[in-house]
């Protein structure tokens, strides 16, 4: 079977030749350790500061050379597409650059703070003014949404991965975008401002969550056209729904503004024959149910110190719903390569039975992974892999 077609199968919840791998996401250090040589790709703060810079063409080629590289040292299945921080790169703008506080700080013009953590190589937005001062309305929210204009430099990116390796592995693209959790604020529609401030306006003003909504169906709905690319089976959405002891609005809730518009937007991507897939951290038990009504097709990012078992997730919603996870990513950073063994087998023996699974980590190979341990795991994998 060809990488395509093993997902595939799996996501018929058939068996296919052997369990699929992939990860949501590799993370630059690991990255640079497999290719031998530095990287952009998943390597954020760094990517930022770069187009700050204006070196923008830089990225670019990183991004596209340095992925095909990537996945053809690894026997992944799945070429994830869809973050941004793998492909996307901003156009080149007048604004004058943030300016450099400190060794890990940076301001805007607009009086937004910048941090950058050691720990994770994020690039953080800890002071956001505008979003601060902003009043959503109704009114905001009237009208059509403008039409999404490609970004060249962008497509090109996709269209030289999918060029390299289309045909054999299982590609999940970008598309119009997710309608989630809509939180009024910075970026609306993706969580940005404040969230105490976001989570109020489902109690003070309903009315314009679901205005917002509403808008952000259009709108997306619209950039499908430009956004999707023709090579590519699958689209993955992450926009998170809970933290690690319950999702951020009450089951209820989320049935009452967002079931309906996310169904919506599954249903339209399975029109253009894609699957979905749904990357959501935390405690998501509560919204299974919904997981299926919505009509995703597999859930990513299961993660077990928030509470999510794979194996209990198998039994209840198994049939329905494919499960892509299995090794915490815990394990992974801090743990030993016999733990995150352990996890692999025991994935293996309850998730594997009758298709519906994927391996993978419970997040990502984030930053800080022991390469030791990450090694373990695709060691274990592969003794256990075949049906």
């Amino acid at each position: 079977m060809t990488s395509k077609e093993r997902v595939l199968t799996a996501l018929r919840f058939e068996e296919p030749d052997r369990v699929p791998l992939a990860e949501h996401a590799v993370d630059f250090d690991t990255i640079e350790k497999i290719i031998g040589h530095e990287t952009y790709v998943r390597a954020k703060a760094k990517s930022q500061i770069a187009f700050w810079e204006g070196r923008h063409d830089e990225v670019a080629e990183s991004y596209r050379k340095d992925h095909v590289e990537l996945h053809n040292k690894l026997d992944m299945d799945i070429v994830n597409l869809a973050a941004d921080a793998t492909w996307y790169i901003p156009p080149p703008t007048d604004d004058t650059p943030p300016r450099r506080i400190d060794e890990n700080t940076w301001e805007d013009k607009y009086g937004r703070v910048y941090k950058r953590s050691n720990i994770t190589a994020d690039l953080t937005c800890i002071k956001d003014p505008v979003s601060e001062q902003k009043q959503f309305s109704v009114a905001d929210f009237e009208g059509e949404p403008p039409p999404l204009v490609r970004n060249e430099q962008t497509w090109a990116i996709l269209d030289s991965v999918i060029s390299e390796l289309g045909a054999e592995k299982f590609i999940c693209g970008p598309s119009g975008g997710e309608i989630g959790i809509v939180f009024l604020g910075d970026g609306f529609g993706r969580g940005g401002g404040a969230m105490e401030k976001a989570l109020i306006a489902f109690i003070e003003q309903p009315e314009v969550v679901r205005a917002a909504t509403a808008y952000l169906l259009k709108q997306q709905n619209l950039a499908d056209d430009v956004a999707i690319h023709p090579g590519q089976d699958a689209i993955e959405w992450g926009i998170d729904f809970g933290t690690k002891t319950g999702p951020f609005i009450s089951p209820r809730m989320f049935k009452e503004f967002f079931l309906e518009a996310n169904r919506v937007r599954v249903e339209r991507m399975h029109s253009r024959g894609l699957k979905v897939i749904k990357h959501s951290c935390g405690s998501n038990e509560g919204l299974l149910d919904y997981f299926v009504q919505i009509g995703y097709d597999c859930y990513q990012s299961i993660q077990p110190t928030a509470g999510m078992d794979i194996c209990e997730i198998k039994k209840s919603h198994g049939d329905r719903l494919a499960l892509w996870g299995g090794v915490a990513v815990e394990n992974l950073v801090s743990g030993t390569p016999e733990q995150v063994r352990e996890d692999v087998r025991r994935a293996m023996r309850c998730a594997k039975p009758g298709g519906g699974f994927i391996l993978g980590a419970s997040h990502s190979i984030a930053v800080g992974t022991k390469y030791d341990n990450f090694m373990a795991m695709l060691d274990e994998y592969h003794k256990l892999a075949e049906y």
